[in-house]
């Protein structure tokens, strides 16, 4: 959900639905920065015979802005190629894959990568380097955990790169929440519509739908220095020069032929299809009718859609959807009143002064960028809620792999980041408290949300095999 199949058209292109983007200082090399853009979103891990992968026919960008005008000043490219090996077979491999360069595994994808810089000095990083196969269970890769940990490859002036199947991190009901709303913990409050729901009638804890499901990432880590506007290595928060925006693109060739052969021929400039900064703006602030065109703009043209911003339809559902649980949001809502709260947060950037030592602000262009402030270090002891959990260097400082966006945003839409902007507002006490019922930790791997997170790079964790796919949790317990 965070932008998995966000838009009509989208959602029947996966291999170029920009699914999650992450942006962190990595724990555990703190002069560096590791970027992930994941794509091909709710993956089944015993999807053969013809298993995912990413497309040949989509350039894949990662886009660093370190300037504040939402345009692109470094850019990170990657082109994929599928090759076969074997040939003669109808199989993805036809005995043990226990290396990169193993003689049984048919189909396999190289990927390319390019870094562009603001004067558009474009340089290739590496050429047809192999990605890992999918994980597909003990008899086809076994210790796919090393195999897969090959395909990290060192970056010729510091950081590391990964392109390859992971387990999914980001967790949310799905099936509550878009079922009207009916978030489980709270699901007896719900309006119900009048209809006898037996099932509705108690609180139950969350499931997390994206549990047994892997993505495609692309992962990149990069010293600090190699993104900042000066080539330095920014110690100060309040800097500006200390923040960097970040977005990922998916682009198409704008003409597309197919023959009676069964060849497809290409050509014309790419095209952006996809595109990702900050979870769920597409999602949830854009409407329908305006997806798919969101997908083909860039970020310093996002003016056009900050209506949906100021005054999200969501804020207005709750207290429909709840009826006397949020009092004080309906009205706010009835006042007319912009939330610049939420422009803050997700389209500007929070200016200094507001939160004691924070500042994320990239100045006054509404643009939808992931905002990073490279000089503050990771935390000692993380909270999954980022900001509004006391953590500066969570979400929406960036985004972690662990970070509950879900219930962080949610909590924001409900008022509860109103104040920022208006401190004689008093958000709902149910604002503190709604959620979709799940939990993260990152050292604690039993947490409902938590799916084999890595500590080192490429932190999202060994992806699910099709032999062995998880349980989703038993709501009824």
């Amino acid at each position: 959900m965070s932008s998995h199949r966000e838009a009509p058209e989208m959602s029947k292109d996966p291999v170029a639905d920009s699914t999650d983007l992450y942006a962190f200082v990595s724990p555990d090399k703190p002069d560096m920065v590791t970027l992930i853009a994941n794509y091909v979103p709710l993956q089944q891990p015993s999807g053969g015979p013809n298993f995912f992968e990413f497309g040949d026919d989509v350039l894949y960008t990662i886009n660093i802005d370190n300037d504040g005008d939402g345009r692109a000043d470094i850019v990170y490219k990657f082109r994929f190629k599928t090759v076969l090996k074997v040939g003669g077979t109808f199989l993805y491999n036809v005995g043990p894959i226990q290396s990169l360069d193993s003689n049984n595994w048919n189909r396999r994808q190289l990927v390319s990568v390019w870094r562009t810089d603001h004067n558009g000095g474009e340089k290739a990083i590496f050429n047809n380097l192999p990605c890992p196969p999918c994980n597909i269970g003990p008899l086809s890769t076994p210790n796919y955990a090393h195999t897969a940990s090959t395909a990290i490859h060192d970056l010729p002036h510091g950081g590391k790169f990964f392109a390859g199947q992971r387990a999914e991190a980001f967790y949310v009901d799905l099936g509550a929440v878009f079922d009207l709303g009916d978030l489980r913990p709270f699901e007896q409050l719900h309006t119900h519509f009048g209809l006898n729901v037996p099932e509705l009638t108690r609180p139950a804890p969350g499931v997390n739908a994206t549990k047994a499901v892997n993505v495609h990432s692309i992962a990149i880590q990069i010293p600090k220095t190699d993104l900042t506007r000066d080539g330095s290595n920014p110690t100060d928060p309040a800097n500006p020069k200390s923040v960097i925006g970040v977005w990922t693109t998916a682009s198409r060739r704008q003409a597309r032929i197919l023959s009676s052969d069964g060849n497809t021929t290409e050509s014309g400039p790419n095209v952006q299809v996809s595109r990702l900064g900050n979870p769920l703006i597409n999602e949830v602030l854009v409407p329908m009718e305006r997806k798919d065109y969101w997908n083909t703009q860039y970020p310093q043209g996002d003016s056009q859609f900050v209506g949906g911003v100021t005054h999200p339809e969501l804020a207005n559902l709750l207290p429909i959807l709840y009826p006397g649980v949020f009092p004080n949001l309906a009205a706010l809502n009835a006042s007319g009143k912009d939330r610049n709260d939420l422009v803050a947060i997700l389209m500007t950037g929070i200016p200094s002064g507001i939160i004691g030592g924070f500042q994320n602000y990239t100045g006054p262009t509404i643009a939808d960028m992931l905002r990073l402030n490279l000089a503050i270090p990771p935390a000692s002891s993380p909270n999954n809620l980022g900001l509004l959990g006391g953590d500066l260097a969570g979400y929406p400082n960036g985004r972690r792999t662990f970070d509950d966006v879900f219930t962080i945003e949610l909590r924001a839409i409900a008022g509860l980041t109103y104040p920022l902007v208006d401190s004689s507002y008093t958000p709902d006490g149910a604002a503190s408290a709604v959620t979709d019922g799940l939990t993260t930790d990152a050292s604690d791997q039993t947490a409902e949300g938590t799916v084999k997170l890595l500590a080192n790079f490429p932190y999202l964790g060994t992806p699910h095999s099709g032999f062995e796919i998880p349980a989703l949790h038993d709501s009824s317990k």
